[in-house]
């Protein structure tokens, strides 16, 4: 995302009025700078990557932990992690658990006093690492449920279906054809990658995984050829990657291709309620990449506030939502919602608010902010999640009415011998409870057995159940699909 003069001055002010109060916010951030995506799912944070986000942790801290902040959160031990007060979160993969970690380590980083344990035997034990913090991050595995609040695009077939639709489009055509000549003039700085045997194979088709390894380069390769495209040149190549990657993951009339903005509101709304509610979740780290960013930015309408979001944010580029009220309201109908943006990490980066879904109101009342949400088609749960991907792989398959019911085993297509599913969920029943009769007779038998005073040479009876027969649950290895790798 470019940050232009004119949209920092339509950005409202960020800094919280002093008569009000903060009590909780919500952070999703972008990864940092990383190796090139092109070669698949081997890119890693690189050194300046993990700084990017450290820093990034650090203002946020400076921001709601510091009790000198006029933003500073009410309620958080801004010393001391509390498991209680901070969640964070990230997807299984290398390169966002560990922006979250480098995020939180300026967060949290360790604490000024030592801590010391004194062993029975006299001995003291100093906390390792200078007293490093270790703040609990949640991995969520992309087969787990769970994978959809942070990257709710992927394994998503009607997902995939929508974005494909871009490429049929009279725009993308248009684009494909009269910058067909620009892309091939790349070709001698990419011409020791593989899968671009010759100028002909670079297109617009590409644009996103050609900018990402020319920028790429010229961050971290001083002597290769990258170093040698103009500014103006790679200012071109950014602009037609935001154009593609910002289509491909939104569209107002394709409500499958605002999946992945769809499910993040869904956890929004989750995590902040429970600092509406509960009021002890203070604060929340969420971690994705640039295409739940772009499907955001068009779902929730910032387009309209400002034209910048119609690219790709920057490096550990941040969302932040603000639970905030007037320092004399209480109470859950007075709580407000606050959107903020933060485009990277520099020095000179500010956090600016925008206002949310086109309603050119700086902030939301909280029953405001979820009616607009649910309305605009948030996702409330995986069950959902699965209706709208019509996905019928891995955990879907538990929601799948086709598959299973919560009534009772039903298989609708018939087994061989004649028999029909019905019939065959009818014979399970009747065995199964069969055999829950047969042990409750023998545990009648046993304990009976017990209250006998028994004259044999051996002094005991003893009862012997058969416990051959055992309940088969759900047979990982057919029930979870793997999923696709997240996109970073």
């Amino acid at each position: 995302m470019r940050t232009s003069t004119a949209a920092l001055a339509s950005g409202l002010a960020a800094t919280a009025a002093a008569a009000e109060t903060i009590h909780g916010v919500l952070v999703f951030t972008r990864h940092g700078d990383r190796t090139t995506k092109h070669y698949g799912n081997t890119q890693q944070l690189t050194s300046l990557g993990a700084e990017q986000c450290f820093q990034s942790g650090s203002f946020y801290r400076s921001r709601y932990l510091s009790p000198e902040s006029p933003t500073h959160i009410s309620g958080i031990d801004g010393e001391q992690y509390t498991r209680s007060q901070i969640y964070a979160t990230a997807p299984d993969a290398d390169i966002l658990l560990n922006t979250a970690t480098a995020f939180l380590q300026g967060l949290y980083p360790p604490l000024n006093s030592e801590r010391v344990t004194t062993l029975n035997n006299g001995t003291k034990i100093s906390s390792p690492l200078s007293n490093y913090q270790y703040v609990t991050l949640h991995g969520v595995s992309a087969s787990s449920p769970d994978a959809i609040w942070q990257k709710g695009d992927d394994s998503c077939p009607a997902a995939a279906a929508a974005q494909s639709n871009y490429k049929k489009s009279e725009g993308y055509l248009s684009l494909l054809s009269s910058t067909k000549a620009f892309y091939e003039s790349f070709y001698p700085y990419l011409s020791a990658v593989y899968d671009y045997p010759a100028a002909s194979s670079l297109s617009y088709a590409g644009a996103y995984d050609i900018f990402d390894l020319i920028n790429v380069a010229r961050i971290h390769n001083s002597t290769g050829p990258a170093k040698d495209i103009s500014a103006e040149d790679l200012f071109q190549l950014r602009t037609l990657a935001d154009q593609a990657e910002f289509n491909t993951n939104y569209n107002a009339s394709e409500p499958a291709r605002q999946v992945g903005a769809r499910s993040l509101a869904g956890a929004v709304l989750t995590h902040l309620g429970d600092t509406v509610s509960k009021g002890q979740r203070k604060f929340t780290l969420l971690t994705g990449s640039y295409d739940t960013f772009l499907a955001w930015f068009g779902w929730a309408g910032l387009t309209e506030a400002s034209p910048d979001f119609f690219g790709l944010p920057d490096y550990a580029g941040s969302m932040v939502f603000e639970v905030f009220s007037d320092d004399e309201a209480d109470g859950q109908a007075e709580k407000r919602v606050r959107f903020l943006f933060r485009n990277g990490t520099e020095d000179a980066v500010e956090l600016k608010s925008y206002p949310l879904f086109g309603l050119n109101k700086p902030d939301l009342t909280w029953t405001e902010f979820q009616k607009v949400a649910k309305e605009k088609g948030s996702i409330s749960g995986p069950e959902e999640w699965c209706s709208i991907c019509e996905s019928r792989d891995g955990f879907c398959k538990m929601y799948d009415s086709q598959g299973s019911s919560s009534e009772g085993v039903k298989i609708k297509n018939g087994g061989g011998g004649g028999m029909d599913g019905e019939m065959i969920a009818g014979i399970v029943l009747i065995v199964v409870g069969g055999l829950s009769l047969l042990a409750a007779v023998a545990m009648w038998a046993f304990v009976n057995s017990m209250r006998k005073k028994t004259k044999g040479e051996n002094g005991a009876t003893s009862v012997v159940m058969n416990a051959g027969h055992h309940a088969k649950g759900w047979d990982s290895a057919s029930s979870t699909k793997s999923h696709e790798k997240v996109t970073v």
